[in-house]
């Protein structure tokens, strides 16, 4: 008997994210091209993604049955036990015999034949308990963080960490809303294309609904948007809509001169360069040249207008002797509202990451406020729902800078009001606080945050960057 594709494919993706900290996102959309089927592509990222969401409860279920814990096994069988069982107790239309036995031919494949006997009876074993809850197997002594983490899949760091914030009921529907499959969300590049465009993506057999905060925005199901018309005719994007309606809050006006800082892979940066127009100046900056081209890739497929694309350090000063009317930076981060679509984040991130990111991310906004013009705006902003890389960056920044001014929460909810879907509240994406906040359990968004900012002051002296291709057609 030999390993489907889609296990084959599930396995090898696994094995690459364990091995060599890639990103199953990116290497599922690398690996699943038009050649691979439709139902091989489909079962392959619900068994990839589904084991990285539920590893910890995964690993607990298996440890029942081990002699060892599951970190001491060859990666190989790890993989091949946590996609079987995961297959056992999540994927009711996947036969057992057949979850087990590609399980226990995937170890072969690996030249792991020693353990194939090991995973066979392990996952024989944990298939008389698939129907069992799994809260049965825990001690009733255990603290509550440590059997929601269990349960949820979640790191106890950082349930607790939440426990504290947001308090029991919030916690655990945040951490149900990470392991739920997050709504694909796209977004018209005009939206009188809006009918023609889904439309068009209905004939090619792909299912959508409206946005859920935009009305540019849609979600699709049933295929990849990617392999349709609209999306190599450069009419939509992928973008969650959180990150759509970040750069709307910098109401970027037409002959604006903008600055993008840790824009790659660009889909803000595409809003801001229909907004300033013909007339305005936008610059895309990134540290990393090969983000960068990727980025003019994107760029080029959309066809939005010109951008300049800048290599440079956004934690060092600017090279930029010209300051500008409009500053987004999204900064670099934990990444943890985006749990539910990045989940080996979670095994990642360790809690003393935090105050580093802290550092830099208020490094970068210091540096950034000094290029604003008087009466320039700056949008702040992250994928994190930590309080270290958010209002706690803002907050510091600003109050070390007598210059910087926060926008009325009344006056950013206004910006949004033109661009949101039929019956959304903007005041339901700001906290009591005057954030700008999103969250997988309450929008069905990535979680987001940002702060609007309003400065005036002198550029730090000017350092060298590297012009990628001097600009190019987005």
């Amino acid at each position: 008997m030999g390993v489907s594709p889609s296990r084959k494919i599930a396995f090898d993706v696994l094995r690459r994210v364990e091995a060599e900290g890639a990103y199953a996102s990116d290497l599922l959309h690398a690996v699943l091209t038009p050649r691979v089927k439709a139902a091989d592509a489909a079962l392959a990222t619900e068994i990839t993604l589904g084991v990285l969401r539920w590893r910890r409860l995964l690993d607990f279920l298996l440890e029942r049955h081990l002699k060892k814990p599951s970190s001491r096994l060859d990666l190989p069988v790890v993989l091949a036990l946590r996609m079987g069982l995961y297959q056992l107790r999540f994927l009711d239309k996947v036969p057992a015999r057949a979850a087990i036995n590609e399980s226990v031919e995937l170890v072969k494949s690996a030249r792991k034949s020693s353990a194939a006997a090991l995973v066979n009876a392990v996952l024989r074993k944990a298939e008389s308990e698939a129907q069992s809850p799994a809260e049965s197997f825990l001690a009733p002594d255990v603290p509550l963080s440590e059997r929601l983490g269990i349960l949820h899949s979640h790191p106890t760091w950082l349930v607790e960490r939440w426990l504290l914030r947001l308090g029991e009921e919030q916690t655990v529907a945040l951490l149900r809303a990470n392991n739920e499959t997050p709504r694909l969300s796209c977004s018209v590049q005009d939206f009188s294309w809006y009918e023609e465009v889904l439309g068009s993506l209905a004939k090619a057999g792909l299912r959508t609904q409206p946005g859920v905060l935009l009305r540019n925005a849609f979600s699709v199901s049933g295929g990849s948007p990617v392999r349709t018309e609209a999306f190599r005719a450069g009419q939509i994007s992928i973008q969650d809509e959180a990150s759509q309606a970040v750069p709307l809050l910098l109401a970027t006006q037409a002959g604006n001169r903008v600055l993008d800082l840790c824009a790659a892979p660009g889909g803000k940066t595409t809003a801001l360069i229909r907004a300033a127009g013909k007339a305005g100046v936008v610059i895309a900056a990134d540290r990393q040249a090969h983000r960068l081209g990727a980025m003019r890739v994107q760029l080029d497929r959309l066809d939005a207008g010109k951008a300049h694309l800048v290599e440079l350090d956004a934690e060092q000063p600017l090279p930029f002797h010209e300051k500008f009317d409009r500053i987004l930076l999204d900064a670099p981060c934990s990444g943890t509202g985006t749990l539910a679509r990045h989940p080996e984040i979670r095994w990642r991130l360790e809690s003393n990451q935090l105050a580093e990111s802290h550092k830099c991310q208020v490094r970068m906004l210091r540096v950034a406020l000094s290029q604003l013009v008087p009466g320039g705006r700056l949008v702040y902003s992250t994928c994190s729902m930590e309080s270290e890389e958010n209002e706690e960056v803002a907050e510091e920044v600003v109050r070390d800078m007598p210059s910087i001014q926060r926008i009325p929460q009344a006056e950013a909810k206004q910006v949004l009001v033109p661009h949101l879907a039929t019956g959304v509240d903007a005041a339901t994406l700001f906290g009591s606080d005057g954030y700008f906040r999103t969250s997988p359990s309450v929008h069905r968004t990535d979680g987001f945050f940002a702060a609007v900012l309003q400065s005036a002051d002198r550029p730090p002296a000017p350092s060298r960057a590297r012009v990628i291709g001097g600009g190019t057609n987005a």
